[in-house]
């Protein structure tokens, strides 16, 4: 008699070379993975600084420490107020993105050293400084 099918050694076969072809693709792209969130923050960053730009042309200043970045995104209620100010702000889908860690963008006005402001993100692990996936992205190094 006959049976179709597989063995319980195939298939262990089968399930050991996946798992070791998993293996090596996990080893090769998690890497990957910090570096590609660092350059998501430094695109965000450089957005969000086009749309400070475009504010400062419309209300005449940078947003206030007060008003943070969510002056982008929703006409301030506190002076100052733009007096063009966008029915939709300054930024697409009418809200502050998060960093890629899944933390609010740090908005410091005025900035270091005479600048006008400084957005931050603390990277991978929510404090400053850090190398690597852990290394701070600001808009003074930009």
């Amino acid at each position: 008699m006959r049976r179709d099918g597989f063995t319980l050694l195939e298939i262990l076969v089968v399930v050991m070379i996946i798992v070791i072809l998993a293996t090596i693709v996990g080893i090769k792209v998690i890497p990957r993975l910090g570096q590609a969130k660092q350059a998501k923050a430094v695109a965000e960053v450089a957005t969000l600084k086009t749309a400070l730009d475009l504010y400062r042309i419309d209300a005449g200043s940078y947003p206030t420490q007060e008003h943070g970045l969510q002056a982008l995104a929703q006409r301030p209620i506190r002076e100052p107020i733009p007096p063009k100010y966008p029915p939709h702000g300054y930024l697409n889908g009418g809200k502050v993105p998060l960093d890629p860690w899944g933390r609010e963008y740090v908005y410091l006005a005025p900035g270091p050293e005479g600048e006008p402001y400084e957005i931050v993100s603390y990277g991978a692990d929510g404090e400053p400084g850090g190398e690597g996936e852990n290394a701070d992205v600001s808009s003074h190094d930009q």
